[in-house]
């Protein structure tokens, strides 16, 4: 884990794209991401997921990697941990999936940095919060965000029907229904850490 507040953005230019195999997503719906979840609840106890942060520079400005999944879900990579998986290691496996090539060689080394946000799901509904309102002992899911460290040349491999978006920050602000982030608290927390200057 590293643990440097300081994080180094590189051109998007120094980067290599390529595709993979489709990954189908479980659920068709939000309705049926949310009926899978209380199903495995009841199973599994509280969901626990973790998400990247990827930044990179475009116009020397910094932009965020996020998946589009269709035309118009935006999620930043990331997904739901294995039962007692660690956070770290959870993490690199599903950006591996999510991203990396299908050669161990091309594999990126993931550098997973620090957490910067929290965010709880007191219900089985859409609502997420940054605390757990204290009313609420069973939390639904916890789900963290990590900043990820790229090196300066790394190879992207992208399921056939996801498209890689590198987004300026300043486009998420206005557009929470858009990318479906909690960009505020992104914002908060990048800014806090000095990444954002």
């Amino acid at each position: 884990m590293v643990t440097s507040p300081v994080v180094n953005t590189y051109p998007l230019s120094s980067y290599t794209f390529g595709t993979k195999e489709p990954k189908m997503e479980k659920d068709t719906s939000v309705a049926d991401r949310l009926a899978r979840m209380k199903v495995n609840y009841m199973k599994e106890g509280m969901r626990t997921s973790v998400e990247a942060i990827l930044l990179v520079q475009e116009h020397n400005h910094p932009h965020i990697l996020l998946l589009q999944i269709g035309n118009t879900f935006c999620k930043l990579p990331g997904g739901r941990l294995k039962p007692g998986e660690n956070e770290i290691e959870g993490l690199k496996r599903k950006l591996t999936s999510k991203l990396g090539a299908n050669s161990p060689a091309l594999v990126p080394d993931w550098q997973i940095g620090e957490c910067v946000a929290i965010w709880w799901r007191p219900n089985f509904e859409t609502i997420m919060y940054p605390y757990c309102p204290p009313h609420i002992t069973k939390p639904k899911e916890c789900k963290k965000l990590f900043l990820v460290h790229l090196s300066e040349r790394e190879y992207f491999a992208v399921p056939k029907n996801l498209k890689l978006l590198a987004v300026p920050l300043f486009e998420l602000y206005d557009n929470v229904q858009v990318f479906r982030i909690h960009a505020f608290h992104l914002f908060a927390s990048l800014y806090y850490l000095g990444c954002l200057l």
